[in-house]
């Protein structure tokens, strides 16, 4: 058969490799598999409304695709066997028509032959079945690399670039720093920043949060302006007792997009010095604040409060409401973790910060239910009255849901008793099947030569085995 022309070839692989972003090898795979594809689909139509479709679904693995870049266009080629009496003319060849080409061909041998159909008689529903293809090949292969590029990346803080705007979403250029070119990645609404200005080719630190498969979009990279990732990465750049290890961060809170537009976004961030001479705080803030400072200027002057980790819980949550000034803090259920934290009077709206913002963070940060109190105002006995009431209705909730965990692992129990039972009176045939591989194995078990042990005196002097010492054996 001649070679079907495919005018403009190399102009397309190249076309769809820059859109893609994929290399010009990955394309022209793609466009083999979709041509035979094609190809198959061809077959196919020619029993339409005559018989049924006689083909089993891998009974186009010895076809293949040729691409000839130089002559732009391409062959379908078929490995066929060599034999004496031909059952499958798609699959076997006769000996007989191989020789008269071939005078040293021999049975079993396989040759390949072409059999590319004229393009005319490619049809329409092929030329279709080949565009579906290599449209969802291509996708296939943008998925791949993608989460291959991007998935396993140490770091998962990405430099991004403005490069349009799709709804409220902003569709930014990033690249992993393999050498490889960028790709489109999806910053939403909710990840963004109120105080980030994108504009176009403008570049921000964004956290790479996951790689997914949107519908009819393929692979997509999702990221984030709002992530406390970034904000721990943005210390450990800043920091270098941190990247050393004499500093740690313990626990990070972040309010990137408030409720409300009056309050600004806000971080906390609990550090610790694992050795003793080092302050962990004022390595945070850096002299006169210069590396805390370089941390907001990148969040767009986003609040960051650098407080000091405590294993004491009480003495923690007193750090966690800086900058408000604490009295005392009384843990009133521990269990729960519950906490009244007593301030002054001139204190407690700054405690509980601007609609709520700074206490709620506290609470994140520590893990603990922070209530704050007056200090001048606080009655420790009827408190102490309302926390009792909270507790009781606390461990009754408790033993509710115990006892639901409990009746829930009972009845999967019960269920798996029963399925075991009907297992064995109505076998399935996997069931049967794992009964004969276990006889085999047991036959062959039973049909295997055993060594006598107490023949092991008969074994050469350089055979026997040594004596161990009672010592070295413990």
């Amino acid at each position: 058969m001649a070679l079907v022309l495919l005018p403009g070839l190399n102009n397309l692989i190249e076309d769809i490799s820059e859109e893609k972003k994929l290399p010009p090898q990955v394309v022209e795979a793609a466009l083999r598999e979709a041509l035979l594809k094609g190809y198959e689909r061809y077959r196919r139509t020619l029993y339409l409304g005559i018989s049924e479709d006689p083909f089993e679904e891998d009974y186009f693995s010895n076809f293949d695709v040729a691409l000839d870049l130089d002559e732009e266009g391409y062959r379908v080629l078929a490995s066929k066997i060599i034999v004496e009496e031909v059952e499958s003319e798609d699959h076997q060849i006769s000996i007989e028509e191989v020789r008269q080409v071939a005078d040293d061909a021999q049975t079993g041998d396989t040759v390949v032959l072409d059999v590319t159909p004229e393009k005319d008689d490619f049809g329409r529903m092929a030329a279709a079945t080949t565009k579906q293809v290599l449209a969802q090949k291509l996708r296939d292969q943008q998925r791949r690399m993608i989460q291959e590029e991007f998935a396993d990346l140490e770091d998962p803080v990405l430099t991004a670039r403005v490069i349009r705007f799709e709804r409220q979403s902003v569709i930014m250029g990033v690249s992993s720093g393999l050498g490889r070119p960028e790709v489109e990645a999806e910053l939403p609404r909710r990840d963004q920043l109120p105080n980030d200005n994108y504009r176009a080719n403008a570049t921000f630190k964004v956290f790479l949060k996951e790689v997914s498969e949107v519908p009819r979009r393929g692979p997509q990279l999702f990221i984030s302006r709002s992530n406390a990732g970034l904000v721990v990465y943005l210390f450990e750049n800043e920091v270098p007792e941190i990247q050393e290890g004499s500093v740690r961060i313990v626990a990070v809170a972040r309010e990137a997009n408030p409720p409300s537009r009056s309050v600004g976004p806000r971080t906390k961030v609990a550090v610790d010095s694992v050795e003793r001479e080092v302050d962990p705080v004022g390595a945070c803030i850096g002299a006169r604040g210069s590396r805390i400072q370089q941390v907001v200027n990148e969040l767009r002057g986003e609040k960051i409060d650098v407080i000091r980790w405590s294993p004491d819980p009480g003495e923690y949550i007193a750090h966690s409401l800086s900058p408000a000034r604490v009295d005392r803090v009384r843990l009133v259920d521990p269990e729960g973790h519950h906490a009244h934290v007593l301030v002054p009077p001139d204190q407690l709206s700054l405690a509980i910060g601007r609609e709520g913002q700074n206490v709620r963070l506290a609470a994140r940060l520590t893990g603990w239910k922070i209530d704050i109190k007056n200090s001048q105002d606080y009655n420790q006995t009827s408190e102490d009255e309302t926390v009792a009431v909270l507790i009781s209705q606390r461990q009754e909730e408790e033993t509710l849901q115990a006892e639901a965990e409990a009746r829930l692992a009972a009845e999967q129990a019960t269920r798996a008793e029963e399925d075991a039972r009907l297992r064995e009176l109505y076998p399935l045939p996997e069931d049967e099947d794992e009964d004969e591989d276990r006889d085999e194995v047991q036959e062959s078990a039973d049909l295997a030569p055993t060594t006598d042990l107490a023949s092991s005196s008969d074994l050469a002097p350089s055979e026997a085995p040594a004596e161990t010492d009672p010592e070295e054996e413990r």
